[in-house]
């Protein structure tokens, strides 16, 4: 019977830790490296505005952007709308992953990219696109 109840003692113990750490991450928690990556979205949200307008770039399924459809980008920019993209990829990532350690759990990072990216869907301005299970899809 003791050894019973010790088993069911660490059976609940075990139960009861885990829900603390699935409890939902505070996505607005903020230091300074992620205030520097919001900082730095910000000021290239002017840049990349116009390509999500004309469709050129679109809202990955995985939080992240793409360039969508090269030819809505006029030509004299399409040099610099890969680095645009990659630069803006670079710093979600980052995103995710310092939100994850501000929440003191790295290993949420997966599932802060999964919600960020409803997010920037459900935000997306009309006549944006994004990736659904079937392709891209305009807002």
């Amino acid at each position: 019977m003791n050894k019973f109840i010790s088993i069911f003692s660490l059976i609940c113990i075990t139960l009861l830790s885990s829900s603390w750490v699935n409890a939902a991450a505070d996505l607005e928690v903020n230091t300074p490296a992620i205030s520097a990556i919001k900082n730095s979205m910000q000021a290239r949200h002017a840049q990349l505005n116009p390509h999500y307008n004309s469709g050129a770039v679109g809202l990955t399924a995985d939080g992240l952007i793409a360039v969508r459809d090269t030819t809505a980008v006029p030509l004299k920019d399409r040099g610099g709308i890969n680095s645009l993209v990659a630069a803006e990829n670079g710093d979600r990532n980052a995103l995710y992953k310092e939100i994850a350690a501000g929440n003191g759990h790295p290993e949420w990072a997966g599932e802060i990219r999964s919600t960020f990216a409803s997010r920037w869907v459900d935000k997306a301005q009309s006549g944006w696109y994004y990736q659904s299970a079937g392709g891209w899809v305009k807002k």
